[in-house]
C-alpha cells in the first residue's frame, strides 16, 4: 500500500485522557497525529465551547454542582427530547467552573482518574494546534447548527470573531469543517471560511436542517449516501465522513470506491483499541477493558483506501499508517 489516511484525533487523544481536554489535545499532537478534531456547540453568550454535545452531564461534573441543579430540564434537540444541563443555559464564565470528565468511566479507568481538567473554548484548541512544533490540521465539527440557529445563534459570525480573535486566517489551510447538516457547509463554504468542507453521513436517520427544511421528503442519511446525491454533494463539499460501522459489511469499501470515482474523499469514525468497540471478529477474550486485535482491524480499514480515519488513539492509528507506508 503506497498511502496511508490522515489520522484524526477524535476529540484529542480520547483513549488517553478526557474527551476534549487540553491533556487530551497536547497527548494527541504529542502522539503524532495529522489533525485534531474539536466539537463545538455555543455558550449563552456566545462563547464557542467545545463540547461533544450541548448536553452536558455525560462528559463534565456538572450533575455534582448545587449552584446549577435548577438548571436542569428536558430540550428538544435535533428533534429529540433530552434531558440534562446545557451549554446555551451558561455563561462562559459559568462553563469555566466545570471539569471535564471521562465518558466511558468503566472502560478507561486511567482516563477516569484524571481530574481539574477544564472546559475548553475554540480559541484554545486553535491555540494548542498553532503552537505546535509541526503543522496539525483543526478538524472542526459544527454541532446542531440547526438547534442553534434557533436560539439566535450564527456560527458563521461567531466562528469569524473566534478566527480573528484566535490570529487564524478564515481560510487557514490547516482549518477544516464537518457536519451533520449540508446547510451550515454551505453557508461556510459561501463566505470563504475554512479550507475544507465534510458532510457527515450516518449510518440510519435524517439530518435535522433536511427535516426543517423539507419535512417528511427529506432524505435519509442512507439515501444520500446513493450515486445521485454523492454527486450532488459534491458541488457543495470536499468530502464526506461516515460510521465505522458501515465498513463490517461490503457498503464501507464501496462507499470509498464511489466518492473516489466521483472526486470526493471520504473520512470515516471511529477507531477504538479496547473490545467494547471492536467489531466481534477483532476482540481478544472477554474483558472489555481490554484492547482486543486493534491492529488487524485498523489496518482493515485502511486497505480500503479511506482518505482519514479519527481515532481515539492516535499513536495506535499512526504506527498502522506507518507500517502500511512502509510496506514494499
Amino acid at each position: 500500500m503506497s498511502a496511508a489516511p490522515i489520522v484524526i484525533a477524535h476529540r484529542g487523544a480520547s483513549g488517553y485522557a478526557p474527551e476534549h481536554s487540553s491533556l487530551a489535545y497536547i497527548l494527541a499532537i504529542e502522539q503524532g497525529a495529522d489533525a485534531v478534531e474539536p466539537d463545538i456547540v455555543v455558550s449563552s453568550d456566545g462563547v464557542l465551547v467545545v463540547r461533544h454535545e450541548n448536553e452536558l452531564s455525560s462528559s463534565t461534573d456538572v450533575a455534582s454542582k448545587l449552584e446549577f441543579a435548577s438548571r436542569y430540564r428536558t430540550a428538544l434537540v435535533a428533534g429529540e427530547a433530552v434531558t440534562g444541563w446545557f451549554t446555551e443555559d451558561f455563561t462562559w464564565a459559568e462553563l469555566q467552573t466545570l471539569s471535564a470528565v471521562e465518558p466511558h468511566p468503566s472502560i478507561r479507568t486511567e482516563s477516569a482518574a484524571v481530574t481539574g481538567q477544564r472546559i475548553l473554548r475554540l480559541a484554545d484548541v486553535l491555540e494548542l494546534a498553532g503552537g505546535a512544533p509541526r503543522s496539525v490540521t483543526v478538524v472542526v465539527e459544527l454541532k446542531n447548527p440547526t438547534h442553534f440557529d434557533g436560539l439566535g445563534f450564527s456560527f458563521e459570525t461567531l466562528l469569524l470573531a473566534e478566527l480573528a480573535g484566535a490570529g487564524w486566517d478564515k481560510q487557514d489551510e490547516r482549518l477544516v469543517f464537518e457536519s451533520f447538516e449540508v446547510s451550515i457547509l454551505r453557508r461556510l463554504r459561501e463566505q470563504r471560511i475554512g479550507r475544507a468542507h465534510y458532510y457527515l453521513i450516518d449510518e440510519t436517520g435524517t439530518a435535522p436542517d433536511q427535516v426543517a427544511l423539507l419535512g417528511d421528503k427529506a432524505l435519509t442519511y442512507a439515501e444520500q449516501r446513493r450515486t445521485e446525491s454523492l454527486r450532488a454533494l459534491g458541488k457543495t463539499v470536499d468530502g464526506i465522513s461516515v460510521p465505522v460501522t458501515l465498513f463490517e459489511t461490503d457498503e464501507g469499501a464501496a462507499l470509498v470506491r464511489l466518492c473516489h470515482d466521483l472526486g470526493l474523499k471520504i473520512f470515516c469514525w471511529t477507531l477504538r483499541a479496547e473490545n467494547k468497540f471492536l467489531p466481534r471478529q477483532w476482540r481478544d477474550g472477554l474483558d472489555p477493558k481490554a484492547r482486543g486485535n486493534w491492529e488487524g482491524y485498523f489496518e482493515s480499514i485502511f486497505a480500503t483506501g479511506v482518505d482519514g480515519v479519527f481515532a481515539d488513539q492516535p499513536d495506535l492509528a499512526g504506527k498502522v499508517k506507518l507500517a502500511v507506508t512502509e510496506r514494499p
